[in-house]
């Protein structure tokens, strides 16, 4: 059972459980929008979050809604935090703007590349620091390249614990959740990390 954080006649938000897909893969069926369609058949997909990756996902609830937000989206009108554990040492504060591009031969990994990479950005800003290097941020990317976090961190040195595609440290999952969501309209959703 998926755990709803808000439903309107415009839209769904839902915490998504580390470990499950947002959307059918090529072999596994089981997946958010699959669990969500039982009760609400009507849910589309508005974005995606990692596979690994837990909290807030946005579904639209009619075809015109999921245009409006995907224009969202598009025009940087719906903004999003995360929170993720991290090691290795990084400033109080930051903007990482490393264009990324798909490592072609070792998909689905994502690469930064300079010469055909997409533009990207994502900010940070330590929220808390501990005595055995882990570093508590919060995330904010300002563009929505697949995997763009956790590429950005890796090439600063600090990779997400539990992130075994980008070299984390060991942990039973990817520590890097979807936080805070704020809507076009100004609505604000709050799903805080179970990390």
């Amino acid at each position: 059972m998926l755990r709803i954080v808000h439903r309107d006649a415009h839209c769904i938000v839902v915490d998504k459980p580390a470990g499950l897909l947002a959307v059918p893969g090529r072999v596994d069926p089981d997946c958010v929008l699959a669990r969500l369609q039982l009760e609400h058949p009507e849910a589309l997909v508005v974005h995606r979050l990692d596979q690994a990756t837990s909290g807030l996902l946005l579904f639209a609830r009619t075809p015109q809604a999921q245009r409006e937000f995907s224009a969202d989206f598009a025009e940087r009108r719906i903004a999003k935090r995360y929170v993720a554990l991290v090691t290795g040492a990084l400033a109080e504060s930051g903007q990482c703007e490393l264009p990324l591009n798909a490592d072609w031969p070792r998909r689905p990994l994502q690469k930064v590349d300079h010469e055909h990479g997409k533009p990207s950005t994502t900010r940070w800003r330590v929220l808390t620091s501990n005595p055995d290097g882990v570093r508590r941020l919060e995330l904010e990317p300002v563009t929505g390249r697949s995997h763009q976090l956790r590429v950005h961190l890796q090439a600063l040195g600090c990779p997400i614990v539990g992130d075994t595609l980008y070299g984390g440290a060991e942990a039973p999952r990817l520590m890097l959740h979807a936080t805070w969501l704020r809507l076009g309209d100004g609505l604000e959703l709050l799903c805080p990390p179970p990390f």
